[in-house]
């Protein structure tokens, strides 16, 4: 029997990414190199790397990313730490840099560099796989830079070279993700596929292309407070060359329930806990609308809708629950959603850019793509937007709660909604370890034991290593 674990290095971070085991029982295994395993095809890199990012993004576990108490969605009965943002005890700032770094991107390299090795004889398939591979990777580094700022970039998954790799500025991050967008965008192939083991578009490139264009608009949007003409002329681009255009385009992983389990499945069911809840922060105002998406994502309690108190020690009894719909091993995850999309290109217009579309329209598309996407009626569809329609005079409001709400089970586009709009404005929790609300992670502490010349330079650049420092583009 014969071990082989496998080291990557990142920034201070050792990690176990796989562990391959064979049985030799002939003499041919003298001639292995015991220090250097077979390589891991680039495929099942892509696939474990896929299953990572969308596991610890859209988990519930406290001991991660904390995005479901970050936009106050969820509230506790167990503990209360997370809900007021203790984010040392659990150390979720280093698990989470640990998972995107090690877990997520670093397999995504790996396949970059394994894929040329492999036997395909269509070029234009092989070119495929690598910009299946490279959008990946681009929309795993805006979520890392989206939570802490700047972050190892240039000089990151280099361990060969660089053990103590430099923080690079994010919004250089930004704009470099953007041009690695626009090469990856000019080199698919439609007409051809990519990787079969690619677990949400089954190597369907022109969905791969639909989702590089949103990724782009995203970070467009981000960038529209600070730099409103890149913002502009980048927004244009990506709508003009092809966003998500409906639910089946969506980047949303439909865990099988067996190899690949549903992370709210684990914390909520098969953990046997009852540790969370809505909170009365969303469900007040959903309430106080008639929102028919309550159905569909809380349980009643004795014939309402009752949120648990955030931030403050709740009885799990005494309050309504998540939808169990949401919970089984097999539900799906959807990280950049059509509903999503068109809250994007509703704030496009509503700020003044040229997408052919009204900012009024785009806003009642993008709330009756959430209705649609949760069951509601045409009627009740109806009904909601009459009585909440799209204000022009308060955009940010409409939007912003709006798309907050929409985005109950994609903390992540929450918190960006929440951040970038100032709405819904949050206020700070009861016992709030760091006095105000958090509009970033802060750094690893590992970073700090050993890269802590380059993480102490990033933190002074960045206006201190504090989870209420505003990220660059949430300046208003």
């Amino acid at each position: 029997m014969k071990n082989f674990k496998k080291i990557l290095y990142t920034g201070g971070i050792f990690a176990s990414l796989w562990v391959l085991n064979s049985c030799q029982s002939d003499i041919t295994s003298l001639n292995e190199d015991p220090k250097h395993p077979s390589s891991v095809p680039s495929g099942n890199l892509l696939a474990t790397s896929m299953f990572q990012g969308f596991y610890y993004m859209y988990t519930g576990s406290v001991n991660y990313n904390n995005y479901r108490f970050f936009t106050q969605q969820w509230t506790e009965t167990t503990y209360t730490q997370e809900t007021n943002y203790n984010l040392t005890t659990r150390d979720q700032p280093a698990n989470h840099f640990e998972r995107m770094y090690v877990y997520v991107l670093a397999p995504l390299e790996q396949a970059k560099k394994d894929l040329p090795s492999e036997i395909n004889a269509d070029p234009e398939i092989i070119e495929n796989k690598l910009m299946t591979l490279e959008i990946a990777s681009i929309f795993v580094w805006e979520n890392i830079v989206d939570t802490f700022g700047n972050v190892p970039y240039k000089e990151a998954l280099k361990a060969e070279n660089i053990k103590s790799p430099k923080y690079d500025d994010a919004k250089t991050i930004y704009i470099d993700l953007i041009s690695r967008l626009d090469a990856a965008i000019s080199k698919i192939h439609v007409a051809k596929t990519g990787y079969s083991e690619d677990l949400v578009y089954k190597g369907d490139m022109n969905k791969w292309l639909k989702l590089a264009n949103s990724i782009k608009l995203r970070l467009a949007i981000n960038l529209a407070d600070v730099d409103p003409v890149k913002s502009k002329a980048v927004a244009e681009s990506a709508i003009n060359g092809g966003v998500i255009n409906s639910n089946a385009d969506s980047y949303s992983l439909k865990f099988d329930g067996n190899t690949f389990t549903n992370p709210l499945f684990d914390d909520l069911v098969a953990s046997g806990r009852s540790d969370f809840l809505p909170s009365n922060v969303i469900v007040n105002p959903m309430n106080a609308k008639s929102d028919p998406r309550r159905a569909v994502y809380f349980t009643l309690k004795d014939g309402m809708y009752e949120g648990g108190v955030y931030g403050t020690l709740n009885t799990f009894a005494d309050f309504s629950h998540i939808n169990p719909a949401s919970l089984g091993g097999n539900a799906p995850a959807n990280l950049l959603s059509y509903t999503e999309v068109l809250f994007l290109k509703a704030e496009a217009a509503a700020r003044g850019y040229n997408i052919g579309e009204t900012a009024e329209s785009l806003y009642a598309a993008a709330v009756t793509a959430s209705m649609v996407e949760n069951g509601v009626s045409a009627t009740n569809i109806a009904t909601y937007i009459a009585a909440n329609p799209y204000n022009a005079s308060n955009w940010k409001q409409s939007i912003g709660y709006e798309g907050w709400v929409a985005m109950w089970n994609n903390p992540f586009a929450a918190w960006n909604f929440v951040r970038r709009l100032d709405n819904p404005v949050l206020k700070a929790p009861p016992s709030s370890y760091i006095g105000g609300v958090p509009y970033r992670m802060p750094y690893s502490s590992k970073e700090y034991v050993v890269n802590n010349a380059n993480v102490t330079s990033a933190a002074n650049a960045i206006g201190g290593d504090k989870a209420t420092t505003k990220l660059f583009w949430d300046k208003n």
